[in-house]
């Protein structure tokens, strides 16, 4: 049948004609001509929609234009791509038909009409409305502008040599923080100035209904500022005295890493129920997202102080000193993650010690979340087929969505695992140099090059090991692979015992313990049973091979009675107890899907929970390691 195509059809049937076996450019040296306007809308706070229009300069001819995929902090290709929605492009006042790259679906192909000068671009950015959706960027009361969720860019550039203008419209009477330098700003418009396209997607903004700026480093020549952005008034008041632990982290980091690589830091800090939760570092800020309590509960979230230091420390490992696998050109190469166990690993172990030297975590608590973290790596079954250095791909293999059988199957290890490789390189370079040196002086060595520099330096693991042969000679590259790379047993666990302590179970839970199950709502089992509860009875986190695994149990499975009474998380560490000084098996009705039957755990061990526990007659080496520099 003979239809008459419009000519707007015969124009998008010829464009896909020619562009739709378009390769994407490549990225070429010269600097993209001309300065892009990009503009936010962000006040649509009831339907949470981000709107975006950008004036980007062009000639007439192909044009490719990207949506970052690949995002700084993120270590795999996470850009959120599905929430990008209603693009429309336009060039003279006429319409611009673009066609998706059937590869690379971040890319977008399109052909620019001849004496065209400038591409209007116009669509949504849709912050999620569910968790199940994404991360939640906007709320009633919270806002966060992540630049690289809004934002294209024209492919063939590095977008270092891409300028961008953005502009912000917030909610009126709202305040924000950020580490862009403002232009201008008019009521809730506000233009801030050019700036390449690298630093604008590494300068997150968050603003608030409820909103308090703290100076961390008060009379500095190079500011540090806590924003901090809030459900409600109450939870921004911090006391005197948290201000002071606040500022302390802040000092010692600073003598800590001997240097600056920042004009201004500017911790991005939300206390929310309802926006998304978040610990991301950037170059002269971080987004820093808690539950409500973190100030006005201070007691019960002592763990949680450590998201900050982690974050800070960050500025100099993985921003200023960034591996040689992250310098890419453009924001849609592959990023390659080889040494994020030096990355993230040894952030994860300065961020501690930062957390203990300055007050925010005690020493006592220290030692627990140390345990807590000796213990969960020493019992990873996974470790028997998959080495440490194989996770640092998992970013890029599970994009972090959940597991079914994390201890089998391993996640993001080099994390936690790494800051405990770190703890044994640190009590290593004590021993060797009978306490004259330690891995503080390869963290000042290693991070204060070219002090002031925002310019990345790139290093590789051969940089790593010379930088610390400097500091202590020793066979650092054996030491480190085969921490690293080897299949192992058991958790790297040689630098708890060289600083004179060891991993012992009792049972009775450390404080540590009790938050982790308060935080996370279940009842851990993992030491004894080899699994955790829910509070409604669900089995999560099972324990490959252990005893709950054994007898058939999964984490889609739920417990609704023991020993033949209505479940209750008291019950079950009741018999487990009694179990200890008896025989007869603990018995779980247990219901999966429509299923119900019944279980015999025969477990005799009893609770099992982690501390830590000093070494007779050896050297106390943690805690010169947790006490404040002078």
């Amino acid at each position: 049948m003979f239809v008459r195509r419009s000519a707007l059809a015969l124009a998008f049937a010829a464009l896909f004609s020619s562009t739709s076996q378009a390769a994407v450019p490549a990225v070429g040296a010269a600097p993209y001509p001309g300065t892009i306007v990009l503009n936010v809308d962000a006040t649509d706070l009831r339907q949470q929609i981000f709107r975006v229009r950008m004036s980007i300069p062009v000639q007439a001819g192909p044009l490719t234009l990207l949506y970052p995929q690949w995002l700084p902090g993120n270590h795999g290709p996470s850009g959120p791509l599905t929430q990008l929605a209603g693009l429309k492009l336009s060039a003279g006042g006429k319409p611009v038909v673009w066609t998706r790259d059937p590869v690379d679906v971040f890319a977008f192909h399109m052909a620019i009409p001849a004496g065209a000068t400038t591409l209007e671009a116009e669509y949504q950015y849709l912050s999620p409305l569910d968790t199940a959706q994404g991360r939640i960027t906007m709320t009633d009361d919270i806002l966060g502008v992540q630049w690289a969720s809004m934002t294209l860019y024209p492919a063939g550039y590095n977008s270092r040599r891409i300028t961008v203008q953005p502009n912000l419209v917030l909610p009126a009477g709202w305040q924000f923080g950020t580490a862009l330098e403002t232009d201008k700003q008019d009521g809730a418009n506000i233009r801030f100035k050019p700036l390449d396209l690298d630093t604008l997607i590494d300068s997150p903004l968050f603003a608030g209904r409820y909103f308090k700026r703290i100076d961390l480093n008060p009379g500095a020549k190079v500011p540090v500022m806590l924003n901090i952005v809030a459900d409600s008034a109450d939870q921004l008041e911090a006391t005197p005295e948290q201000i002071g632990l606040h500022r302390a982290m802040v000092q010692q980091a600073l003598k800590l890493y001997g240097s600056q690589h920042y004009q201004h830091y500017d911790f991005l800090f939300a206390i929310s129920d309802e926006f998304g939760g978040i610990g991301r570092e950037h170059h002269q800020s971080s987004e820093n997202g808690v539950k409500p309590g973190y100030f006005i509960d201070w007691k019960k979230n002592e763990a949680g102080r450590g998201l900050l230091p982690h974050e800070y420390t960050h500025s100099w490992n993985g921003k200023f000193r960034r591996p040689a696998g992250q310098d890419v050109p453009n924001l849609n190469t592959p990023l390659q993650n080889s040494l994020l166990w030096v990355y993230e690993g040894q952030t994860q172990y300065w961020g501690d010690v930062l957390a203990a030297r300055s007050g925010l975590i005690s020493p006592s608590a220290t030692r627990d979340l140390l345990a807590a973290t000796a213990a969960r790596f020493d019992n990873v079954r996974g470790r028997s087929w998959r080495a440490v250095q194989d996770t640092v791909n998992d970013p890029i293999i599970n994009g972090r969505r959940p597991l079914g059988w994390g201890n089998w199957q391993r996640s993001e290890d080099y994390y936690s695992e790494g800051s405990l490789i770190w703890l044994d390189v640190d009590t290593r370079i004590r021993e060797l140099s009978n306490e004259r040196r330690s891995l503080d002086d390869f963290a000042k060595a290693f991070y204060s090059v070219n002090d002031g520099s925002f310019t990345p330096a790139h290093y590789t693991f051969e940089d790593v090991v010379a930088a610390l042969n400097q500091v202590q000679p020793y066979d650092w590259a054996s030491f480190l692979r085969t921490r690293v790379e080897d299949i192992a047993p058991n958790a790297p666990l040689d630098g708890l015992a060289r600083a004179g302590w060891k991993l012992v179970y009792t049972d009775t839970p450390s404080d540590a313990s009790k938050s982790a199950d308060e935080r996370n709502k279940t009842t851990d089992f993992s030491y004894s049973l080899g699994f955790a509860v829910k509070a409604d009875g669900a089995i999560t986190s099972v324990t490959w091979d252990g005893v709950g695994f054994q007898a058939g149990l999964a984490a889609n499975t739920s417990i609704v009675a023991v020993n033949n009474r209505a479940w209750k998380p008291e019950l079950l560490k009741a018999a487990v107890k009694e179990a200890k000084t008896g025989t007869a098996p603990v018995t779980l009705l247990v219901k999966k899907g429509n299923v119900f039957r019944t279980v015999a755990l025969d477990y005799h061990g009893g609770l099992r929970y982690p501390h830590l526990e000093r070494i007779p007659g050896t050297r106390d080496r943690l805690e010169p390691i947790l006490q404040a520099k002078k």
